[in-house]
């Protein structure tokens, strides 16, 4: 009996993994079949309500004012994210530096223009020449080399901008921080140690370690100053919500004209979102991949 059982061991074909069924989950087939469901509704939603006009969301899609309406709106989020991010860059270099007098600035700055919501700076810029009827350049308290109208210099542009600015500078700092605190103490150690100059360490060593942390939030912070670029309609700036304002405040589409907003705010949040999962990608290279 021993030997035959031996021989049935040896003989008996081995467990193939990969020809293994799934075990059959029924709560995800329930899922699946809910999500089906719901998917149906939305659609028969979508496509049999007349409320919606889809031929005026289509009349109006590529209309002049709505494509110069989205230039701003993309002009203005660029604008705000390169200033934000070049005073951002010093509030976090002063934050991480070892001066004390920079570090409570830097941590003001960061707690003031935070803290405060952004469309109360745009009103607020965009009031300036009230409290500062004329702009100067000039040495406080000392010789003035230069005075402008402020009315003149405080458009709806430089308003947006100014303050869209000042506010991502803020997060962006907080950014930054993070990013570089990430980086090992013992990098830049072993770089002066070397003999790299703290110019060329902090290029070459710190911050491509520090890209890897900071471009996701970073790219979230962009796809959201692109959003928040929508609260400068309330100082007759004519971005891409206040171009559509102005067509359905005269033709009373209101619902259509806002769906042609919604749609060019998700593609152009889906190109900044396409960007910023390459740019991850290629930050991540050497450590775990990025889906």
């Amino acid at each position: 009996m021993t030997a035959v059982s031996t021989v049935e061991e040896t003989t008996a074909p081995p467990d193939d993994v990969a020809a293994a069924r799934g075990r059959f989950r029924p709560l995800r087939w329930l899922f699946v079949l809910v999500l089906a469901v719901l998917l149906a509704q939305l659609v028969v939603f979508l496509a049999g309500n007349s409320r919606f006009q889809w031929d005026v969301v289509v009349k109006y899609l590529f209309e002049k004012s709505v494509m110069a309406g989205l230039g701003t709106t993309v002009l203005l989020a660029v604008a705000a994210m390169v200033l934000g991010s070049l005073a951002g860059g010093v509030v976090a270099a002063m934050q991480l530096s070892g001066f004390g007098p920079a570090r409570w600035v830097a941590t003001l700055w960061v707690g003031l223009f935070r803290g405060i919501p952004p469309l109360v700076q745009l009103i607020f810029w965009f009031n300036l020449a009230y409290l500062l009827p004329k702009l100067s350049i000039g040495i406080p308290f000392g010789p003035v080399f230069g005075t402008w109208d402020a009315n003149s210099v405080i458009t709806p542009l430089t308003a947006a901008v100014l303050g869209l600015s000042l506010v991502e500078s803020a997060y962006l700092a907080e950014i930054f921080r993070a990013g570089v605190s990430s980086v090992d103490p013992g990098q830049r150690d072993a770089a002066r140690a070397m003999g790299y100059p703290p110019g060329q360490t902090l290029l070459r060593i710190v911050l491509p370690q520090a890209m890897r942390v900071i471009i996701p939030p970073a790219g979230s912070q962009f796809i959201n100053v692109l959003k928040g670029t929508a609260l400068v309609s309330v100082i007759a700036m004519s971005d891409l919500l206040h171009s559509v304002q102005v067509i359905y405040n005269r033709t009373y589409e209101i619902v259509p004209m806002l769906l042609v907003a919604c749609f060019w705010y998700l593609v152009v949040v889906t190109v900044l979102t396409a960007g910023q999962r390459r740019l991850e990608r290629r930050f991540s290279r050497g450590h775990r991949d990025v889906r």
